[in-house]
């Protein structure tokens, strides 16, 4: 092979891994599924967390009670506080909490719920919230009115 090819498919495979992919690194610090104990196995395809290292990446969570897997009732507030209740299972199960959260993806299926929804969330994270991206979405499973996903990372 050309030499020029060669250090082209070097240069390239090196970015890739070192770059590009920053995960490949985390490889050495293992991969570990978060499931806190309360947590009823529903036979879905997912983890409700999986940490690497000192990072911390958690599914969306519906507001479903932890037992019956259904969505509580109540409304956006209470579906809300049921998503954050059972998200901070999943970060304490980590040996993580609420401050270690750095970024946060909700899901609402009507934005007429976004103020209800903000006032729960300040219950959570009443200081130096993490970053956030809020997004509509036509339906979510079982009916649901907000799915979070969020990342922790531990800062002690």
């Amino acid at each position: 092979m050309n030499r020029q090819v060669l250090a082209l498919g070097f240069a390239i495979a090196f970015t890739a891994g070192f770059f590009v992919y920053p995960s490949v690194t985390a490889q050495s610090t293992g991969r570990r599924v978060i499931v806190p104990k309360q947590f009823p196995s529903v036979g879905l395809p997912l983890s409700p967390g999986i940490q690497v290292g000192d990072t911390l990446y958690l599914s969306g969570h519906l507001g479903r009670d932890p037992v019956t897997t259904k969505i509580v009732s109540g409304g956006i507030e209470a579906e809300t506080r049921q998503s954050l209740v059972n998200m901070g299972a999943v970060l304490r199960e980590a040996g993580m909490d609420y401050r270690d959260v750095v970024t946060v993806t909700a899901f609402l299926v009507d934005f007429k719920d976004f103020e209800l929804y903000n006032k729960v969330y300040r219950e959570y994270f009443p200081k130096d919230p993490p970053a956030r991206a809020t997004v509509a979405v036509s339906g979510l499973n079982q009916g649901g009115r907000v799915e979070l996903q969020m990342i922790a990372v531990r800062s002690r």
